[in-house]
């Protein structure tokens, strides 16, 4: 029992900068959250294009992100970039480097959606007369992400967990403090145990979020 009180005696002492790791990782999780969705929705539209070409480079883009391990990409560019006179701050590379990855994750779960389509209902709208952005924007893109929704949301997660590993690049997020609250305290299992239980914490918030919107938002006939 001493032993917790002396973590918990750290804890308290080291708490401010513990809520503010905090609150940049729900900074940054939100952040490539909606940046990772918009450029996805983008990289999804140039993947139903009907230029052969465009859509080659778009599959590529898609099949390198999905390929290439993450922290690469942001090695590259915060410690690679500075020798040709780039230099950007982490929060900025992390932003830029997780939303490139996980707009190719949330293209691929869209053009999977987007495969169980009514390809019939598509062809109707273009023989009306609808332009390709119209039938895009108004019966393709919002039945995909209906559809896409437990992939998007289980993506959603993934963001929360792996914006951790941004704390090799000199990001100040909640697990950095964790680390640095470890190293002060040597309680290295209490302080990774306590840091676990909050993630599971907010995963769970992210869950019961995902089940709600796939009951308020499921496409009539579908069933999970």
């Amino acid at each position: 029992m001493g032993d917790w009180s002396f973590f918990i005696a750290e804890v308290l002492d080291y708490w401010p900068q513990i809520l503010d790791g905090l609150g940049n990782t729900l900074l940054l999780a939100g952040t490539i959250t909606v940046t990772g969705m918009l450029w996805g929705i983008v990289v999804f539209h140039f993947a139903l294009s009907e230029r052969r070409l465009v859509r080659r480079v778009t599959n590529g883009y898609i099949s390198f992100f999905i390929g290439t391990p993450l922290i690469v990409l942001l090695f590259l560019m915060y410690y690679g970039l500075p020798q040709w006179g780039v230099r950007m701050s982490p929060f900025t590379v992390a932003v830029i480097g997780f939303t490139m990855n996980v707009a190719a994750y949330n293209a691929r779960y869209l053009m999977t959606a987007y495969n169980g389509l009514d390809q019939a209902e598509l062809e109707a709208a273009r023989a009306q007369g609808f332009s390709g952005l119209q039938v895009f924007r108004l019966i393709t893109l919002p039945q995909a992400l209906r559809l896409a929704i437990p992939g998007l949301t289980n993506q959603a997660i993934l963001n929360l967990k792996d914006s951790s590993v941004a704390f090799l690049i000199q990001y100040t997020e909640f697990f950095a403090q964790v680390q640095e609250l470890a190293t002060r305290s040597f309680e290295y299992f209490k302080a990774y145990l306590a840091a676990g239980l909050v993630y599971l914490l907010m995963v769970s918030v992210i869950v019961l979020f995902a089940r709600w919107l796939e009951r308020r938002y499921m496409l009539p006939g579908v069933r999970r």
